[in-house]
């Protein structure tokens, strides 16, 4: 609907009036054939009942709207207009096109939003201060976000729940490529470079590592210290046909000779040391992988990688 003309200072143009509410212009559109002008919602309403123009009765529709033309838009921005919170003491009078920004800065806006000053700091509108109840808002606060926390946990389940069934239909697949690469070596030729692009792909979405005090590694890791390096392996998404020979090359019994004894250690450390090395996900732990050190000779690297633990030392 249109601005009530008696808020506006001086003459105003009966060109700038909408024939439907009588009121001045408010985001004005017109008809194309007659280009009457109308206030945007007045004419919507209008053409929902019937589609004529409400002036000359020609016919139109809301596809065919389209806006004033600018001079029209210039003559409605010049007028000046009173503030609609003058009944709440503001007495600025501005021009039409700066009325919206007005608004938002009144003072005496009954509906700018304020913090609370009771001790909530909840943002609520001016006049709504005095009605309102900390702990009622809060109480209300809270049980909308434990509302969206459960739906979250119900779709985190659902999502669980789907992970599940496509894990097992990729065993099931994984099973079938395996006994197919048992037979047809073209297969196992597909299946093989599948394996390293797997591996590949593992390996860049761990970080890099840097081995700052080789003289912490744990060359013989007990039992539970490897299964908190297999579980960390899973959970960082390690393919699972690698998954059992990386655990078992925790222990240096399966690291290649070129490490397999402290003294070919302490000897082939400038070696080692140039290792491009990954972390384990928060583990003192790093990984080594052929597909990351191309360069590093037979007698340094094992398949299909090389793990090391450490005490301290790890950035």
């Amino acid at each position: 609907m249109g601005y009530d003309i008696i808020r506006f200072v001086g003459e105003v143009d009966e060109e700038l009036l909408c024939p439907i509410c009588t009121g001045v212009l408010q985001d004005p559109v017109q008809a194309p054939a007659c280009e009457h002008a109308f206030c945007k919602g007045c004419i919507l309403e209008w053409l929902l009942r019937q589609s004529t123009c409400p002036v000359d009765r020609l016919s139109v529709n809301v596809l065919q709207l389209r806006p004033v033309p600018r001079i029209l838009k210039n003559l409605l921005n010049r007028l000046y207009i009173i503030c609609e919170n003058s009944s709440y003491g503001c007495q600025n009078v501005v021009k039409l096109d700066t009325l919206d920004s007005h608004l938002s800065e009144c003072e005496y806006n009954p509906k700018r939003p304020f913090p609370c000053e009771q001790g909530c700091g909840l943002i609520i509108p001016k006049d709504e201060h005095k009605d309102h109840n900390c702990v009622k808002e809060l109480r209300e606060l809270v049980q909308k976000q434990q509302q969206k926390i459960n739906e979250m946990h119900q779709d985190m389940a659902t999502y669980r729940y789907e992970m599940t069934g496509i894990k097992d239909e990729m065993r099931i697949l994984k099973g079938y490529v395996r006994a197919l690469r048992v037979c047809n070596p073209s297969v196992r030729a597909v299946t093989d470079e599948l394996e390293r692009d797997e591996i590949e792909r593992w390996s860049s979405s761990l970080p890099q590592a840097r081995v700052t005090r080789w003289g912490g590694m744990i060359s013989t890791p007990d039992e539970y210290l490897q299964n908190n390096i297999k579980q960390a392996l899973i959970e960082s998404g390690c393919p699972a046909h690698i998954l059992d020979d990386l655990v078992k090359n925790c222990h240096e019994r399966n690291w290649p000779s070129g490490l397999s004894s402290l003294e070919t250690r302490q000897h082939n450390r400038r070696h080692y040391d140039r290792y491009n090395c990954k972390r384990i996900p928060g583990k003192q732990a790093v990984i080594v992988l052929p597909c990351d050190n191309i360069m590093v000779s037979d007698d340094m690297m094992s398949e299909p990688g090389l793990i090391m633990i450490f005490a301290h030392g790890i950035e």
